[in-house]
């Protein structure tokens, strides 16, 4: 390879730079003269100025951290409270449902009278919950939403398990599933009067 003439080897020496205009020299000293008030301002106020930047750096984590945390605490809160703000449906609406629900069972027809059970349930969880209740919520979603109240939602559990049965198992209702699922509705339902009794 060395014997190579096409190959260099050698070192190159370079040219000189020819030194940058007059003009590029004075612009830069210019520059230098305006920003040096800027560099000993800068030095002079870097304590006071790291103390502001490590307070921002916090502020932001602190904020990153409220942003992952607080959607969560909020949900916590929410379903505290939709716990804590029990409801029931009106007592006159209830019983007229369980009395036109009975017609039915009565006629042993227990499919209708327990599906009967559930679209009011969802009808009236849409009323006191407009917020709950979407046009595509499904009732096993409504049977696990945590903003439903645990009585509500162990009632509603019952009815629509029943129902889900009925629909999709294709399995006839029994006079037993139909007292189960008027038991859980009377039970949550009439809980007031219950109490008042």
């Amino acid at each position: 390879m060395r014997a190579d003439d096409s190959i260099q080897f050698a070192e190159v020496d370079m040219p000189d730079q020819p030194p940058p205009p007059d003009w590029l020299v004075r612009f830069m000293e210019w520059l230098a003269t305006v920003f040096e008030p800027v560099g000993l301002l800068f030095v002079a106020m870097w304590p006071v100025l790291m103390w502001v930047l490590i307070a921002a750096g916090v502020a932001l984590l602190a904020f990153g951290l409220w942003r992952t945390f607080a959607p969560e605490a909020g949900a916590r809160r929410r379903k505290r409270a939709a716990e804590e703000e029990a409801w029931v449906p009106d007592e006159r609406e209830a019983l007229a449902l369980l009395e036109e629900a009975d017609r039915l069972a009565a006629e042993g027809r227990y499919d209708e009278a327990t599906h009967l059970l559930l679209k009011r349930s969802v009808g009236q969880i849409a009323e006191a919950r407009p917020d709950i209740v979407e046009p595509s919520s499904t009732a096993r979603e409504l049977s696990a939403e945590p903003r439903i109240p645990d009585d509500a939602r162990t009632a509603f559990s019952v009815i629509a398990g029943r129902v889900e049965r009925s629909l999709f198992a294709l399995t006839k209702l029994s006079s037993d599933d139909w007292a189960a699922a008027r038991a859980a509705y009377a039970e949550f339902a009439l809980q007031q009067k219950a109490l008042a009794a």
